[in-house]
């Protein structure tokens, strides 16, 4: 047999909103309800429980310790029933539940957080779900379109209109101790290709490097990357926002290459589909994104300056 509440979210939530009036007739007019009503359901509610919830001090209604407690832990149920009509109102007026935003790994985190909080409190009824690809699934990521916004470092194909965000400043990093650390002068692409490379890659692309047998130790984490080349397992190229901080440690170094001592990856700016840059929501959230990239290549903090070079 089931057994049903006594008492329901409005009985609590007309009570959570009298002790923050102070007052019935406040709390009436908050409500837009008679004041009889709701000294009703405050009624009807401590009947129901069997306890005193409220007694009043002067002319202002405060909760009793069993009100409290009580209050406390109803608290989460009135605001998650808040949120659900909210969205719900949202979903009538035909603002988006829920999108989806696709971000290649080596994405900076700071600015794809700052700017995930920004939306968050400009649009606090839509969703995002954040997936991250590495850059060798960029194109197959691309032609099957499935995210609303991505931010890839490929340039959007036929089937995408995107623009040109930000480029990524890699360097090739090796551990302090490792051979190509100790060459004199600067080393040659000859001398790299004595190494192991460490590369990240996708589980196709991996399987690939293993057929052509090349010397290039792969995986699929930028942390397992970093983990590698700090054991000595070969040189590998990475962002510089990235390995800074090992840099500065002198864990990694970065190698004094004879030719092309960085290279440069774009990310790139794209609608899942042409119509989405209509949508409010999608084109909210890449407008924020915009705005936290440039906001950051104009700033000189430590923990948003030297994330990326200008394009």
């Amino acid at each position: 047999m089931i057994d049903h509440p006594k008492t329901t979210l409005e009985q609590w939530l007309v009570l959570q909103t009298v002790v923050e009036a102070g007052s019935f007739s406040r709390a009436a007019e908050q409500l837009a309800r008679s004041q009889s009503s709701v000294s009703y359901a405050l009624q009807n509610l401590q009947e129901r429980l069997g306890l005193e919830l409220l007694h009043i001090v002067g002319r202002k209604a405060e909760l009793t310790a069993a009100g409290q407690l009580l209050l406390n832990q109803a608290a989460p149920l009135v605001q998650s029933l808040r949120q659900l009509e909210a969205r719900a109102r949202s979903m009538s007026a035909g603002i988006r539940a829920s999108l989806s935003l696709c971000v290649d790994c080596m994405f900076p985190k700071p600015l794809l957080f700052q700017a995930l909080r920004r939306f968050q409190q400009q649009w606090p009824e839509t969703q995002v779900h954040v997936s991250e690809i590495l850059r060798s699934e960029s194109q197959r990521e691309q032609l099957r379109a499935e995210a609303d916004l991505l931010l890839l470092a490929e340039p959007p194909g036929c089937q995408l209109r995107g623009n040109l965000l930000l480029e990524l400043d890699f360097i090739a990093v090796a551990a302090a101790d490792h051979p190509l650390c100790l060459l004199p002068g600067p080393v040659s692409p000859a001398q790299l290709a004595s190494y192991s490379l460490v590369s990240i890659t996708d589980r196709q692309h991996q399987r690939t490097e293993l057929r052509r047998q090349r010397a290039v130790w792969s995986f699929s984490t930028a942390d397992a990357a970093i983990e590698a080349i700090s054991h000595g397992v070969g040189y590998g190229w990475l962002p510089r926002f990235l390995v800074a901080p090992f840099l500065a440690s002198g864990e990694l170094q970065a190698l004094p290459l004879s030719s092309q001592a960085s290279r440069k990856t774009p990310i790139y700016l794209s609608f899942g589909d042409d119509a989405l840059s209509y949508d409010p929501a999608v084109a909210g959230l890449a407008a924020i994104i915009q705005q936290v990239v440039a906001d950051a290549k104009n700033s000189s903090q430590p923990d948003v300056s030297g994330l990326f070079t200008q394009p």
